[in-house]
């Protein structure tokens, strides 16, 4: 909830939501912020005559009474802290030396891979079918199709990940496996891996779940916790699968470390070996990155999947704990502070879902218009580019905020350019 506060009562602690003025009328680097300091109240007396600040739990007076008041109180407030570093790593964070650059549109590079897409789809079924089984990995297969995925991520990576919009619940263990070598690539890509170390990646992320095959279907989708009996056996998955890769001709040692490094963390706390900082290795760690962002934003039989915007910011505070912090950093900027699919509310109040990305101003996405500012459904789909797009008096658009998954009843995936397709 917001209050209108003139700037002459403005006191450290107070979350500042809203100003008088545009925010990029001031100084400020970030839409909203904790005021730390008397310099920034200065700061803000200097250029407003009133503010908005919040007041709902985190800035209540009285404040919150008993201990669990108190808890909420203050992850909220670390939400609004976490939600701040994000904007400013994403917004003045200088950007890494581009070494790609996008070839194709978004629409264009789609029905490029659209096929390609299908074939993996299938290629990983196969796979995971015949591990099961015991058979031989088709190794030729997947390294040609993961050569061809890389070759549409270097042209252009939204394409691909629109696709890993594409969920079922039912199908977790093959669809994350794709869509981990789909982030893997992508990620990859912004931080500049040449094509080979891209391929090699790529088919890592593709195989790293193989082990899966090798645990009871009923602890992989068990609905409660698992009992430590059951935990033992479903972390035997990594060297289950790093067995089975050794063992097949024709998959490169690197490949293999993203099976074998995926679950390790950056303090040591990870499994299976224990490995702490540069030990996992460039692999692993984004390996690791990119196989959790994809399993806490997805629906799963035993919870359900938040939104990747909430993702990032979870990772971010897991980073130098559990992640490497200059690549949480790094992977921020590559999925965007608004990823592909996100739903969010304009300063013009419409509400639209993300559907590409601006590699050049991240906070400034191609978005796809659902809802007027009334909450009306807006006919047909309208995609507006934030680089452009004003408001009704002629101010730059931005983002307000990400609203959840499912929140007025939208589903991103109906707004995806692939929908048409599959």
């Amino acid at each position: 909830m917001k209050r209108k506060l003139d700037v002459q009562q403005l006191k450290i602690g107070m979350y500042v939501s809203e100003l008088d003025r545009p925010w990029r009328d001031t100084p400020f680097l970030f839409q909203g912020f904790e005021i730390r300091s008397e310099d920034e109240i200065r700061e803000l007396q200097r250029h407003c005559q009133h503010v908005f600040i919040e007041t709902a739990e985190i800035y209540q007076t009285p404040p919150p009474r008993t201990p669990a008041e108190k808890a909420v109180a203050h992850e909220a407030l670390n939400h609004k802290k976490v939600e701040r570093d994000l904007l400013i790593k994403v917004e003045s964070q200088p950007l890494l030396q581009s070494v790609y650059h996008d070839q194709t549109t978004l629409e264009e590079e789609i029905q490029a891979v659209k096929e390609t897409h299908r074939e993996t789809r299938e290629l990983i079924y196969t796979v995971l079918e015949d591990v099961r089984l015991g058979k031989n990995i088709n190794t030729l297969g997947a390294k040609k199709i993961v050569g061809e995925l890389a070759e549409s991520v270097i042209r252009n990576p939204d394409a691909l990940t629109c696709f890993t919009q594409l969920k079922k619940k039912d199908e977790y263990t093959a669809l994350h496996s794709l869509r981990v070598c789909i982030l893997a690539l992508a990620f990859g890509r912004h931080l500049g891996l040449e094509r080979d170390e891209l391929n090699l990646l790529g088919l890592g992320g593709l195989l790293h779940d193989i082990g899966k095959m090798k645990v009871p279907n009923e602890i992989l989708n068990k609905p409660g916790a698992l009992s430590d009996y059951e935990y033992a056996l479903m972390k035997s998955h990594v060297p289950r699968g790093v067995e089975i890769l050794d063992k097949t001709s024709g998959i490169p040692r690197p490949a293999i470390e993203v099976a074998r490094c995926h679950h390790e963390r950056y303090s040591g706390s990870g499994y299976i070996g224990g490995l702490k900082g540069d030990q996992i290795g460039l692999f692993g760690m984004i390996g690791g990155i990119v196989d959790c962002y994809d399993a806490i934003s997805s629906d799963r039989a035993y919870h359900a999947g938040m939104s990747a915007h909430a993702a990032l910011k979870k990772m971010y505070e897991w980073r130098n704990r559990d992640f490497h912090p200059a690549l949480v950093e790094q992977f921020i900027q590559c999925m965007g502070i608004y990823p592909i699919g996100s739903v969010v509310e304009l300063s013009t109040g419409e509400i639209g879902v993300v559907v590409a990305m601006n590699r050049v101003r991240r906070l400034k996405p191609r978005v796809t218009l659902v809802l007027r500012a009334d909450f009306s459904p807006l006919p047909g789909a309208t995609t507006v580019d934030l680089m452009e797009y004003k408001t009704h008096d002629g101010r730059p658009c931005e983002i307000d905020r990400v609203l959840e998954p499912g929140v007025y009843g939208i589903n991103p995936v109906q707004y995806m350019p692939v929908t048409a397709t599959v």
